[in-house]
């Protein structure tokens, strides 16, 4: 069966066509795109009007895509950022208009499951139990499990939620870092009383702040997701590269070959918190892992 996942988060949308048959799974198409559909929220608690506009022109290119390559079944998940926009219903209806389905916006824990489901199929069970990393633009998922979810939690310390909380002036200086770990420190640590954060066997880290860590400690000259997917990245390299994040400046970031645009911005807040969840697990390496929520998505349809 030809099916179609779409995950629309706080800073981007990314959409998946996959074939599923049975325990078989082939890529077909897979896109993101930034839009920074939570511009403002965690501020004001509605979308902005132009993150509306952006994100629909996005979900108008995803709706031709999905026509020209005979999907049969879609699955479109809203998280963080429309889980607190009060004016939702207008992206929501939107959506309708262009793809004849609602998106579902679900509940963090539901967010963490599919994550897991998809970042641990390329894993031998021997290896767990996992703890899987989701950090996303208005939200970081806390999911742990060997065969399926056992304890999860979702906080809301996502890296455009953070940037636009505490890096006000575009680069942070100590005193604006110092402010975000705090506020940081205290999310994993209420985590930590649902999740066994420093229970697991391997930390899997999914989604754009992790695999861009992992693109920097690989020293790419370009992102490559094939050389990304499933490397290991020592907690030294993590905490130095964030640091390395936090320190350049704008110009600095946004030369790297790796660092996709819609990145720049935000990938020093994010960075800070893969560095601290590894701090507090006492994890020595994380997994960077390119199967994520958007996998698991496609599996459920099946």
């Amino acid at each position: 069966m030809r099916v179609a996942a779409i995950d629309c988060g706080t800073n981007s949308i990314r959409l998946l066509i996959a074939d599923v048959e049975g325990s078989n799974f082939r890529e077909v198409f897979r896109d993101m795109e930034i839009v920074r559909l939570g511009q403002g929220v965690d501020k004001t608690g509605q979308f902005h009007p132009d993150a509306i506009v952006r994100t629909l022109a996005a979900v108008d290119k995803y709706a031709l895509e999905i026509a020209k390559r005979g999907v049969e079944k879609i699955r479109f998940c809203a998280t963080s950022a429309t889980r607190d926009a009060t004016n939702r219903d207008l992206f929501i209806d939107g959506v309708k208009e262009r793809l004849g389905i609602a998106p579902e916006v679900i509940p963090g824990e539901v967010e963490a499951a599919l994550s897991f489901q998809g970042a641990t199929k390329d894993f031998d069970k021997a290896e767990g139990p996992f703890l899987v990393i989701d950090i996303g633009g208005g939200s970081t998922e806390f999911v742990f499990g060997t065969d399926k979810v056992e304890f999860a939690k979702s906080m809301n310390i996502g890296c455009v939620r953070m940037s636009e909380r505490h890096f006000t002036n575009g680069d942070p200086d100590p005193g604006q870092i110092a402010a975000a770990i705090e506020d940081i420190d205290e999310a994993i640590k209420q985590a930590g009383k649902v999740v066994p954060i420093t229970q697991a066997k391997t930390l899997i880290a999914v989604a754009g702040t992790a695999t861009t860590v992992s693109a920097a400690a690989l020293e790419l000259g370009a992102y490559d997701r094939y050389a990304i997917h499933l490397s290991r990245i020592s907690a030294e390299k993590a905490h130095a590269i964030s640091k390395m994040f936090l320190s350049a400046k704008r110009e600095d970031r946004e030369a790297l070959g790796y660092m996709h645009p819609g990145r720049v911005d935000v990938i020093g807040a994010g960075s800070l918190v893969l560095s601290r969840i590894m701090l507090a697990t006492g994890a020595t390496e994380f997994v960077a892992s390119e199967s994520d929520i958007l996998d698991g998505m496609a599996w459920s349809l099946v």
